[in-house]
C-alpha cells in the first residue's frame, strides 16, 4: 500500500528531529557548522540543478567552491573576512565568465545565477554559526526551529481545514490566505510558549515580535523558494526528505528567518 504524502511527513519527521535536536544540544560548535555546512551544500547542489538544469558544470562547481568558501568566512567569526570573501566571489564569477566568452553573442545570466546562489543560501544560512556563537546560542537555535515548526504545522492544518483563498496561485498553488493567517498566529504562539517555558530570559514582548516578523520574513523566503521551483519547471527542489521534497523545501523558511533573528538580536536585545 502507497503510504500518503502527509504520513511520510511525519514518519520523516520523527526520524530527523531528534536526531538534529541532538546534534545541536549535545554537539560542540565544529559539529554544529559542520551540520550547517552539510545543508549548505545540499542546498547550493538543488538551486544549481533548479538554476541551470543540465550542463554548465563550471557554475555549478564554482557555486559549491563559493559556498564553502563563505561558509568557512562565517565559521571563524570574522566580518571583514565574511564581506571580503562575498565581494571577490562575485568578482571571480564575473571574471572567470568574461574569459570563457566564445562567442559574439553571449548572456550573462549564468554569472547572475551563481551570484544570486551564494547570496541566497551560504550567505544567509551561515548566520547560524553566529547564532550559535553567540550567548545562549543554543537556546536561540532551537527558539528558531521552533518558530518555523509551530508556523509551519499551524499553517498546513489552518489551510487545510478553511483555506479557501489562494495567497499567490501562480507561484504556490497549495498556500492561502487563510493558511498564512495561520502561519502568523502559530508562530506568535509557539514562540511565546517556549519563553514561557525554556527561555525566561527573553521578554514576552521580544518572542511575540521576533515571532511575528519572523513568520512573516519565514513565509517571504517560502514563496521565493517557491517562485525559483515555478520558474524552473520543479514541483520539489529534491527528493531527499520523503514526504518534504528536497533540503531547500525545508530550508527555505530558516534562509530568511536566521539572518533576521540574528540582526534582530544583535541591534534590539543587543
Amino acid at each position: 500500500m502507497m503510504v500518503s504524502s502527509h504520513i511520510k511527513r511525519w514518519i520523516t519527521a520523527l526520524v530527523a528531529v531528534p536526531a538534529l535536536f541532538s546534534l545541536i544540544y549535545f554537539g560542540s560548535f565544529p559539529v554544529f557548522c559542520a551540520l550547517i555546512v552539510a545543508a549548505i551544500l545540499l542546498g547550493v547542489h538543488e538551486y544549481n540543478e533548479m538554476a541551470f538544469g543540465e550542463g554548465h558544470l563550471w557554475e555549478k562547481a564554482e557555486g559549491l567552491i563559493i559556498a564553502l568558501l563563505i561558509a568557512w568566512s562565517f565559521y571563524l567569526i570574522d566580518l571583514q573576512l565574511i564581506m571580503a570573501v562575498i565581494i571577490f566571489s562575485f568578482f571571480t564569477a564575473f571574471f572567470t565568465y568574461t574569459v570563457r566568452i566564445t562567442s559574439p553573442t553571449f548572456d550573462i545570466l549564468p554569472v547572475a545565477k551563481v551570484v544570486f546562489g551564494f547570496l541566497y543560501i551560504p550567505a544567509t544560512m551561515s548566520h547560524f554559526m553566529l547564532i550559535r556563537n553567540s550567548t545562549q546560542g543554543i537556546l536561540w537555535i532551537f527558539f528558531i526551529l521552533f518558530l518555523a515548526f509551530a508556523g509551519d504545522v499551524a499553517a498546513y492544518y489552518v489551510g487545510r481545514t478553511w483555506g479557501k483563498r489562494k495567497l499567490l496561485p501562480l507561484v504556490s498553488p497549495g498556500k492561502t490566505v487563510e493558511g498564512t493567517v495561520g502561519l502568523f498566529a502559530g508562530s506568535v504562539i509557539g514562540c511565546v510558549a517556549f519563553q514561557q517555558f525554556f527561555f525566561p530570559e527573553l521578554s514576552v514582548i521580544h518572542a511575540a515580535f521576533i515571532g511575528f516578523f519572523g513568520s512573516v520574513i519565514g513565509q517571504l523566503g517560502d514563496l521565493c523558494e517557491s517562485a525559483i521551483k515555478r520558474a524552473s519547471g520543479f514541483k520539489d527542489s529534491g527528493s531527499l526528505l520523503p514526504g518534504h521534497g528536497g533540503i531547500l523545501d525545508r530550508l527555505d523558511c530558516l534562509i530568511f528567518i536566521a539572518p533576521f533573528v540574528y540582526y534582530y538580536k544583535i541591534f534590539i536585545i543587543k
